[in-house]
């Protein structure tokens, strides 16, 4: 697995960035120069997408996504890290936190679930149903309505029409997107989230149409001493979209975590 190192300052903790779906380190660029002044800051594309295109094996699972991040923390001599994931990320961030919790100082989900709810499956189907009869390109084409908030679409449309040529140009395959997507929706740790010990924060949007934030809700209700953080407004891409506030609320709570 091909990964990014940012040093940071010297003696700084390691920060492991973890995207959703798309699976593109990039996600995070509006994070990045904040971060990488106070942190050691990892990021990567996740298996079978961006530089890390291969064919999934039959059975993929957030299991097989979490080894793929341990394997990257030893390749960058990290012997533990800051996890922050967003949605599919956060999934590998909690089986990591029940895996592997010495390896994490601190686990950040955003927009995440212990188990997908019949709204996110019927979107999620709604999703692969467009990917079927309409192509990549419809795919696409449709995925910033389930990302961003409308208003913010209709101010952002020249970077959206950008943004579907990059998505159509660097798409993922859609045999290595009904496997992730297989994986997320098998994903279910509501019965263990007790068991999760590590400092945990919970970020959610509250008009997030993929995944509604009452799953974040019980993410830091099954969670104990977890931070909850829920923003008015900002959607299921709430990290870009109100990249000013997310970036003060993740930062204030890595500090706390040490």
């Amino acid at each position: 697995m091909r990964f990014d190192v940012v040093e940071g300052p010297a003696g700084a903790a390691t920060v492991l960035l973890s995207s959703g779906l798309g699976g593109a380190a990039a996600y995070w660029s509006p994070q990045l120069p904040e971060l990488q002044a106070r942190y050691r800051v990892v990021t990567y594309d996740q298996a079978g997408t961006g530089r890390n295109r291969f064919t999934l094996p039959d059975g993929y699972s957030i299991g097989n996504m979490a080894d793929e991040v341990l394997a990257i923390l030893d390749a960058s001599g990290a012997e533990s890290c800051h996890f922050v994931g967003h949605a599919l990320g956060g999934l590998v961030g909690l089986e990591l936190a029940l895996r592997a919790p010495a390896r994490l100082r601190s686990l950040s989900v955003v927009n995440g679930w212990a188990k997908a709810d019949a709204h996110t499956i019927r979107c999620f189907e709604a999703r692969l149903a467009l990917l079927e009869h309409g192509g990549a390109e419809a795919y696409v084409r449709a995925q910033p309505i389930f990302l961003y908030p409308a208003a913010w679409l209709a101010d952002h449309e020249a970077a959206m029409v950008v943004e579907d040529t990059h998505g159509v140009a660097g798409f993922q395959g859609a045999e290595t997107l009904r496997r992730r997507i297989a994986a997320l929706l098998a994903f279910d740790v509501t019965a263990r989230l007790g068991e999760v010990a590590v400092p945990t924060f919970i970020v959610a949007a509250r008009d997030d149409v993929l995944v509604a934030y009452r799953q974040s809700e019980r993410l830091a209700a099954g969670i104990r001493g977890a931070r909850l953080h829920v923003e008015p407004a900002g959607a299921h891409a709430v990290n870009v979209t109100e990249a000013k506030t997310f970036n003060a609320a993740l930062l204030s709570f890595l500090a706390d975590a040490g």
